[in-house]
């Protein structure tokens, strides 16, 4: 979730450049860096690791002269946080910034090597801009070369993109990840989001999904992923930080939604050996060394960890705990030192999850904590903290802070089964591999919105809901019904789908919605059996389940929200879409505070 400017105008631009990248600083902070291209077509660099007043220094020892330019602030993804892997990245002609995770890099780098190339890094940026240099060189055309390397790109990414001898315009391009586009009189911008370009226009337009954009002085225009010109509206923006920041979307919750393919990138490139395609070692835990984890968190930081109950029993042979936090402490639970007691938490604050890691550092344990915020209180006391670099979530009801955590889970689940020798090298290749994929999958999950929106309309119209699922799922479930509960105030329960006959089937009356968390999977016939008693007794069954599910299920395309096919691994987090685009459709249409839902608070930080 990194930060990207682009100005193309006819004073000095350096300067500029930094300030709009000040903005969005909080998107990422281990380095920086700006290229700048004067009238003549010559484009000099300047890249600097830290925090901006590093590319500040930079600049003031060595200024870079340029009256357009493209510049970056990153969160290290692939490779380390060094000037380097600092972007812009260069290949000849090209200069590029990005966000994002390029899946299918380690191919068309092998490709590009073969074609004699040489590369400085091992970053999956590089390899587009190679890309782009190695068709500008074939054709001579600037536009050519980037729609051929586009259709060529597989993941989730946003690229802004500048040609050595060419100052009058930049490139940028759209899939997955957000940029907008900015006009000014005899200037015009690209950035990751509007408050990037606050300082310099309140005129913008959003580049849609496919999108890409060639940006001159005071116009773009505009392709979509056919190629063919798009008229995208032009906007008004309020200059506020808060109301920019919001950008094209009515709440956070929803701008949150859709930043998750951008911001599961993240989380998951951080974990990744991108060219072996394995999980990263993590300092401090040696799996072998435990006889059991123990989870403890509260509300969907809970249910995030029992999807990973699950992951690190199947791949890892290892016993899981899970733990209501609340309620850990004040039953005397029977610890061992060698068990792993592993906190979640968004904020790292939470009261009870707090405590709960108190008590069992007391007790001997080794302790690890999932969590977005970095410098937090449980973040300075674990052991262990693993991130989760979801950046800021403004909405109270978590949902990008939820997907990431269970992108950080899965990665910690694959290295515990390599560890204790339960998966091989082969298998770890093919679940990181599958969850590599999940940004592009939860994108395609984005475009069931509209399926959402209908649903939802129609759900409102019910006194409650029930919401069930097998597995992985069954936690979704949960997850979904609290989402409803929290942000639309309807009443909803959720039950793992198997105990339905065992009480809960005698809520079921006619026209009950009964929403099926059931991508399909091992357990898909008992799934289906659930279905047909449930639609036996006169309930609607909504389905969120994939093209498989769908097909075997029998039930009506109108009461489905239709998944992408993805990996078994990533399914869950791409379910995750799905239900979070229900629940906030639902309050939308109850007319509810989406953001500041009544009785809620963002981080609960007293019992």
């Amino acid at each position: 979730m990194c930060g990207i400017v682009g100005i193309v105008g006819t004073q000095p631009v350096a300067n500029r450049l930094v300030e709009g990248l000040r903005r969005v600083e909080y998107r990422g902070y281990d380095s920086a860096g700006i290229a700048v291209i004067d009238e003549n077509g010559h484009v000099e660099r300047r890249r600097a690791t830290g925090k901006l007043r590093e590319l500040d220094r930079v600049l003031d020892n060595n200024p870079a002269e340029g009256i357009s330019g493209i510049a970056h602030t990153r969160w290290a993804t692939h490779g380390a946080p060094t000037e380097t892997n600092a972007h812009p990245h260069h290949a000849g002609r090209v200069y590029i910034v990005h966000n994002g995770i390029i899946e299918n890099f380690r191919e068309l780098r092998e490709e590009m090597q073969r074609a004699g190339r040489d590369f400085v890094t091992e970053t999956d940026t590089e390899v587009v801009a190679q890309l782009i240099d190695y068709e500008l060189e074939k054709s001579g055309d600037p536009k050519g070369a980037f729609e051929a390397v586009l259709a060529r790109l597989k993941g989730a990414f946003a690229l802004a993109v500048m040609i050595d001898g060419m100052p009058d315009f930049i490139m940028g391009a759209r899939e997955g990840a957000p940029l907008v586009v900015g006009f000014g009189e005899d200037e015009g911008f690209l950035g990751s989001d509007p408050l990037a370009l606050a300082p310099f226009t309140n005129r913008v337009c959003y580049l849609e999904e496919g999108d890409y954009a060639i940006i001159r002085r005071g116009s773009a225009e505009i392709y979509d992923r056919s190629g063919e010109r798009a008229n995208r509206p032009e906007k008004i923006v309020e200059i506020s930080a808060a109301l920019a920041e919001k950008g094209n979307y009515r709440h956070f919750m929803e701008k949150e939604i859709h930043e998750q393919p951008e911001v599961i990138a993240r989380t998951l490139t951080h974990y990744v050996d991108p060219l072996r395609l394995v999980v990263r070692p993590l300092e401090g835990l040696d799996f072998t060394s435990f006889d059991r984890v123990i989870v403890v968190a509260c509300g969907t930081a809970g249910y995030a960890g029992q999807v990973a109950g699950y992951w690190i029993e199947q791949l890892a042979g290892l016993p899981v705990r899970n733990e209501v936090a609340s309620e850990f402490r004040y039953r005397e639970p029977a610890v061992s030192k060698r068990d792993l007691a592993l906190f979640i938490s968004q904020s790292g604050e939470t009261a009870d999850t707090l405590a709960a890691m108190r008590f069992c550092k007391e007790r001997g344990l080794t302790t690890a904590v999932i969590v977005n915020a970095a410098h937090s209180t449980m973040a300075r006391e674990a052991d262990i903290t693993l991130p989760t670099l979801a950046g800021p979530e403004i909405g109270v009801a978590s949902t990008k802070a939820f997907t990431c955590q269970l992108a950080a889970l899965a990665m910690l689940a694959i290295n515990a089964g390599r560890a204790r020798g339960f998966i091989d090298e082969a298998r770890e290749k093919e679940l990181v591999t599958g969850l590599l994929e999940a940004p592009r999958d939860v994108s395609k999950a984005l475009e069931t919105e509209d399926e959402a929106k209908r649903i939802a309309s129609e759900i409102t119209q019910s006194r409650s809901v029930l919401y069930l699922g097998r597995g992985v799922y069954f936690p979704l479930a949960l997850e979904g019904a609290l989402k409803l509960k929290e942000i639309s105030y309807l009443h909803a329960e959720a039950y793992a789908a198997g105990e339905l006959k065992h009480g809960p089937i005698a809520l079921i009356e006619d026209g009950l919605p009964v929403v099926m968390v059931a991508p399909y999977d091992h357990l898909w016939d008992k799934t289906q059996s659930t279905m047909q008693e449930v639609a036996a007794r006169g309930a609607r069954v909504i389905l969120v389940s994939d093209q498989a599910g769908m097909t075997d299920s029998g039930v009506k395309r109108e009461d489905v929200i239709l998944l992408p096919d993805c990996a078994p691994i990533a399914a869950p987090i791409v379910a995750a879409v799905a239900v979070q685009l229900l629940a906030y459709h639902a309050a939308v249409y109850k007319g509810t505070d989406v953001d500041q839902p009544r009785n809620l608070a963002k981080s609960v930080t007293v019992e």
